[in-house]
């Protein structure tokens, strides 16, 4: 039964006689004996001749208008392809289960970076614990994801037999609240650095992760800097700090606060590596360039060892041209530096939070903790992480 364009309804395709109508139809051209019902015919129909679909059920409106479209009208795919459609654009950011499946041997998939997907094997178990090396997680602008990735890298780490320790450098102690942990009426960070003669371990608490401990902070850290203004080597005191017990972990995490003082600084001095969580947003991509300079100001006067271990992209939408078109320039500007895991905006993430856990507990299966696993894996891959 072709469709001419003179035939189609002229009413809303949410309409209760718009959906009965296209139903009707396609059950016709398919054999099925079902009439067409037409708005100038109304539904009067007996219950045994209506479709048997709910007036919201977006499955049936997408078999209407997908696979079962009558002859005549422009083929189009079905829900099925349209969803693998979404989903192989983004690729392992939204799971490791959808990046997609290759028709043939010798076809490349393709990650949300642009580059060949490849996957990483997990990490073997390690004989022996230290000493640890430590990764500054930073970026100056706030609300990219630093704190979220540096509570769900380090469980993912510890979850593979790694032990971690999670530092709060940040004075709103997100990190803290994250993982669980009450900051008031006990040893922080800022402490530590006030009195470095303090034993760093009295100020460690352990995690309801195994493996994952934390030095946490609350907001006395920010009267840090006035601390420490007049001190004499100030940029290398959380160095000095860390050393007592670099030999008792395999990495070190250092959540820092979205600026470029001097805790920051500290962090960078103290690091061996720095992982900069950059947001698929403009706003976010503008700042880099400050930031590496930064880096490169304490490579040459501070620590001559601190080394890029790579820019990780989060808050990922493959379904928005703006964060595609992001992922390509920072792809553009540095190039293998940037991990090849890509993280998705998820609300799972706040719901993690809320309730003081990582999110490979919270939602072990979720596309989100299993990009977090990845990642990890990739660190081990890369060297970052022993």
């Amino acid at each position: 039964m072709p469709w001419k364009q003179g035939d189609s309804p002229g009413f809303g395709l949410f309409s209760v006689r718009g959906l009965f109508w296209v139903r009707a139809a396609a059950g016709e051209a398919a054999g099925r004996g079902i009439r067409p019902v037409s708005p100038e015919q109304g539904v009067s129909r007996k219950q045994a001749d209506l479709p048997r679909f709910g007036l919201f059920s977006v499955l049936r409106l997408f078999w209407a208008c997908g696979s079962g479209r009558p002859a005549g009208l422009p083929a189009r795919g079905g829900v099925a392809s349209r969803l693998g459609s979404v989903m192989t654009k983004a690729g392992d950011s939204v799971s490791a289960s959808t990046k997609g499946t290759a028709k043939n041997a010798d076809e490349v998939i393709l990650g949300p970076t642009g580059r060949p997907y490849q996957g990483f094997p997990t990490p073997p178990a390690l004989d022996s614990h230290g000493p640890a090396r430590i990764i500054a997680l930073c970026n100056q602008k706030g609300g990219v994801g630093k704190t979220t990735t540096t509570i769900n890298l380090a469980a993912s780490l510890a979850g593979y037999g790694r032990r971690v320790l999670a530092i709060d450098f940040d004075p709103q102690g997100a990190l803290s609240a994250g993982l669980g942990i009450q900051t008031h009426d006990m040893l922080t960070i800022y402490d530590l650095l006030l009195d470095t003669k303090r034993d760093p371990r009295d100020a460690i608490v352990p995690t309801r992760v195994e493996g994952l401990d934390l030095i946490p902070a609350n907001i006395d850290l920010s009267a840090a800097e006035v601390h420490l203004v007049n001190e004499v080597a100030r940029e290398t005191i959380l160095a000095r700090v860390l050393r007592k017990v670099a030999a008792d972990y395999d990495v070190v995490l250092v959540d820092c606060q979205p600026s470029l003082g001097l805790l920051t600084v500290n962090a960078l001095t103290a690091a061996h590596g720095v992982l900069i969580p950059l947001e698929c947003e403009f706003f976010a991509l503008r700042g880099v360039a400050l930031l590496i300079e930064t880096i490169d100001k304490v490579r040459d006067r501070l620590n001559p060892a601190i080394e890029l271990d790579g820019v990780l992209a989060t808050m990922y939408d493959p379904r928005t041209l703006h964060s595609r078109e992001v992922l390509e320039r920072v792809v553009e500007a540095f190039g293998d530096d940037v991990l090849e895991t890509v993280i998705g905006r998820t609300v799972k993430f706040p719901d993690a939070s809320v309730s003081g856990m990582p999110i490979t507990e919270f939602a072990p299966e979720h596309a989100a903790a299993q990009a977090y696993m990845r990642l990890a894996r990739e660190l081990v891959a890369r060297g970052a992480v022993a």
